[in-house]
């Protein structure tokens, strides 16, 4: 079954047109020895300046300034601690939970103005969810972390808009459950936060990021549910799970290893802009691909994947969705049907900026004033 997969794709990849660099930004190599080495966050910021620059014209400068500055995060409620005393000390940091306070809007607007709205089951949300961050422009930080009453984390912080692809997945009670690319944890800590996974199996290739997984699981779910049979853990190649348990799941999370734009721009360890990572770096649409295709594939007809990742590039978030529908009809006679987010964008758009001309999905780009993601997300039904 890899193999069809990994034809289709260098089909595909062929129809990409990378920008070409213009002459002003080349690099001409006289001697090797004399060849500049540039950290890789400059290499990095270097790239986006160049392919970010065309492809998101003058909202650019602003996103830049945003990526560059300090990083705006959420205070993920841990539903397994004393949830109520954990919100109310948020609260009390005038902190809102911006999940139920957008839910709550929506409930309360007037009927009239929802005449075009879908049903509830259309664009509901996984369930339970309780994310708190402060109010846009304000850029207090969250204390770190305590250990509660209960013997757990009362709370996790991440990028609020990470929990963006969770919600939109819209778990339901006794949902079976694949995060394919799990670690570090907290998407796979939020599926467990909504108490709908009847079995809920995290992956992730890398044995180093899974014993960051593994950290989080053990301070943030108790040992019952941790070591019973509702997680299961693994470090399989994820390209293959369409083969190891097709037509299995009702919901998978396909969260992408990718340029990560925020991390390349701020941090030189692990960074893919590393010159030693150049192939890695062009090679990632295809793994993408492969690891889309294979979340769909291990749906079972009528499930819902969502795909994200947390890069800008359109080659990484709307190629690869649009690629691997294509694909699948191609290669297995797989039809996948992109669900859409607009009401759900309009669920959360008072606490997140998202970019107004996605081809397919939601993207969440950095604002200044509401300083989260990158977060791309898309959110597909397979029919057959």
């Amino acid at each position: 079954m890899a193999a069809p997969i990994l034809s289709g794709v260098r089909k595909l990849l062929k129809h990409v047109h990378f920008a070409t660099i213009p002459r002003r930004h080349r690099h001409k190599k006289k001697w090797a020895a004399t060849e500049p080495k540039f950290p890789a966050v400059r290499l990095a910021l270097q790239n986006f300046d160049m392919t970010y620059s065309v492809q998101f014209g003058d909202l650019w400068p602003s996103i830049r300034v945003s990526l560059l500055s300090e990083q705006k995060y959420g205070a993920l409620v841990n539903n397994f601690a004393a949830w109520d005393h954990v919100s109310a000390k948020l609260e009390e940091l005038s902190a809102r939970d911006f999940v139920n306070e957008a839910i709550s809007h929506w409930e309360l607007e007037p009927e009239s103005g929802q005449s075009g709205a879908p049903s509830p089951a259309s664009w509901a949300c996984s369930p339970n969810l309780r994310c708190f961050t402060f109010a846009r422009g304000d850029v207090s930080r969250f204390p770190p972390a305590r250990l509660g009453s209960l013997g757990v984390m009362d709370y996790y912080l991440m990028d609020a808009a990470s929990l963006l692809p969770v919600l939109a997945l819209g778990l339901q009670p006794g949902d079976i459950v694949l995060d394919l690319c799990a670690a570090p944890g907290g998407k796979t800590l939020a599926l467990l936060q909504t108490g709908c996974c009847r079995n809920l199996a995290a992956n992730d290739l890398s044995t180093s990021r899974i014993g960051r997984l593994q950290k989080v699981l053990h301070s943030y779910v108790p040992e019952e549910i941790r070591d019973g049979n509702q997680v299961r853990v693994t470090s399989w190649d994820g390209r293959k799970w369409g083969e190891l348990e097709g037509d299995t799941y009702d919901r998978v999370l396909v969260d992408v290893p990718c340029t990560t734009d925020r991390h390349s721009l701020h941090e030189e360890e692990n960074n893919i802009f590393q010159r030693s990572r150049k192939k890695e770096r062009q090679m990632l649409p295809m793994l993408q691909v492969q690891l889309l295709a294979a979340g769909l594939l291990a749906t079972k007809p009528g499930g819902h994947v969502v795909y994200s990742t947390c890069s800008l590039s359109h080659l990484q978030n709307e190629y690869v969705v649009q690629g691997t529908i294509e694909l699948l009809a191609n290669q297995y006679s797989i039809e996948v049907q992109v669900e859409d987010l607009t009401h759900f964008r309009r669920l959360f758009m008072d606490t997140f900026c998202f970019f107004p001309s996605c081809q397919v999905g939601e993207l969440v780009i950095p604002n200044l004033m509401a300083n989260f993601g990158p977060m791309y997300f898309c959110k597909m039904r397979r029919l057959t």
